[in-house]
């Protein structure tokens, strides 16, 4: 039985004991609800959960161990010369012998008794079933593949059988508690309460467990580089480790902080008064009906994939802007050549403002909406105009907010990707002039984890030092623009 169906039996069981315990409620006090401690939904409620939350457990936990024991048992079933071999042959040798006994099902008898005979005919057999296998089959993975199907078969009907047999003892028992003075109500609404907890810690966890990730491989980068080369270091050339003798390479983080910060602050200097002015527009200046009309359609610039800003630096702006200054060169000098670069600090960080223009306006639209009406109109009854109790009034009483926004957004520059590739280049360097190529963090974060690397080396663990610095950074800037918005709310609400 596939765990699809089992997640489909058992929510249908919770529903039959629901109504059973509701029936047994008023069984118990004799139709009358007044000698229950808790409504009879709430007794129905109970028993479900019973049917429902301990077989919900042991699949999960099924789920997490079964696997381990399977592939354990499967890979002691491996001929002497394989268990030999190194722990990463092994793991390749289990990747095939995963991937044949994912393709056996599809293979009629006459065809697993001719692949037996002749393995050499896997590749072929397979394809014609669209199952890719990347290397010539050896004998003994054709029995390991059957015996890690017949395993899982067992093991998927053993959790089916046991996670009924559960969820309706569960029901059993419940409804056997189920009494006038039976508290149902506080047991669901704890187990409520839990699950609230449980909700709101997800995201506590995930951030925990993306750090602790991020932090267990930067350890072992750090203790094959100095941590001071890397943090203070000017030059990023990380060569791979067939390179020569002098193969460790150089892993200077400050070019590419460098080219983070420069992108990232002229993307600010292109979003922030453009989606700043927007929102003043929006908020003090339009008419109902032009806000409703422009807002949707300043935010649809949000909802675009960051490939298509992109292709729009790559093959728009990049070649406008080397044009343009060809063309204005050509006008002061007679030289046509161009300046300004296709990929260019300049180029991305146009594009990338554009990108950012919704996240500005949007934020300090409601920000700027959420200053009390009061203060507009005690300035305006002193006199002012529309124009001056934007620049005194509303502005100053938004400007936490509005700082708290811009934060959030610089935070959301600092890591993008896929725009710094097409638009800024790979060149890891450390230059002021916004007119040539430099690129980001996230962009080598990218490239080292890039091709066939195994985990061992330094050009591979860097990426991890690159995204926990990166991750610091970024979490900093949110931390200090909630506390900052949070600091907001508190003095206008």
């Amino acid at each position: 039985m596939s765990t699809t169906l089992l997640l489909a039996i058992l929510p249908a069981i919770a529903a039959v004991a629901f109504v059973l315990g509701r029936m047994r409620a008023n069984a118990v006090s004799g139709g009358r609800s007044s000698a229950l401690h808790s409504r009879p939904n709430y007794y129905g409620a109970y028993v479900a959960l019973a049917a429902l939350l301990p077989p919900l457990i042991l699949i999960a936990l099924w789920l997490t161990i079964s696997p381990f024991i399977v592939n354990s048992s499967v890979r002691d079933s491996f001929p002497d010369a394989v268990k030999a071999q190194s722990p990463s042959q092994q793991s390749l040798a289990f990747g095939m012998v995963a991937t044949i006994a994912r393709g056996l099902p599809l293979l009629s008898e006459d065809e697993v008794r001719s692949v037996k005979q002749d393995p050499s005919t896997l590749q072929s057999v397979f394809a014609a079933k669209g199952v890719a296998v990347a290397a010539e089959a050896q004998p003994y993975m054709l029995d390991s593949a059957a015996t890690l199907n017949a395993k899982s078969q067992s093991s998927r009907m053993a959790l089916a059988a046991l996670s009924i047999a559960l969820s309706l003892a569960g029901a059993f028992v419940a409804l056997r508690t189920v009494a006038p003075r039976l508290r149902a109500r506080n047991k669901v609404e704890r187990v409520v309460l839990w699950s609230l907890i449980g909700a709101s810690s997800i995201a506590i966890l995930t951030t925990i467990g993306i750090a602790a990730s991020m932090l267990t491989e930067a350890i072992l980068f750090f203790r094959m580089v100095p941590a001071s080369e890397f943090f203070f270091g000017t030059v990023w050339d990380p060569r791979f480790a067939g390179a020569g003798a002098s193969s460790s390479g150089q892993f200077g983080l400050i070019p590419l902080l460098a080219g983070t910060l420069y992108i990232g602050f002229v993307a600010m200097l292109v979003a922030v008064p453009v989606g700043l002015f927007a929102a003043i527009y929006m908020a003090e200046y339009a008419s109902p009906r032009m806000r409703s009309l422009a807002k949707p359609l300043l935010e649809v610039l949000a909802g675009i994939p960051t490939i298509v800003y992109g292709f729009f630096a790559l093959v728009t702006v990049g070649p406008f802007l080397r044009d343009i200054s060809a063309s204005l060169n050509g006008l002061a000098t007679g030289n046509y050549a161009s300046f300004i670069q296709a990929q260019s600090v300049l180029t991305a960080g146009i594009v990338m403002g554009i990108m950012l223009i919704p996240y500005v306006s949007s934020l300090s639209d409601d920000i700027i909406t959420a200053v009390p009406r009061a203060l507009r109109d005690g300035s305006l009854g002193l006199g002012a105009t529309r124009s001056e109790t934007i620049k005194r009034v509303i502005l100053p009483a938004a400007l936490p907010g509005i700082v708290g926004a811009l934060l959030m957004t610089a935070s959301r520059a600092i890591g993008e990707t896929m725009i710094v590739v097409l638009a800024a280049g790979v060149a890891a360097r450390m230059q002021i002039n916004p007119f040539e190529p430099m690129t980001t963090v996230t962009v080598k974060i990218v490239n080292q984890l890039t091709g066939d690397l195994e985990f061992t080396s330094p050009q591979t663990l860097v990426a991890f030092a690159l995204g926990i610095t990166l991750f610091c950074i970024t979490l900093a800037l949110n931390v200090y623009a909630l506390y900052i918005v949070r600091k907001y709310r508190e003095q206008y609400e």
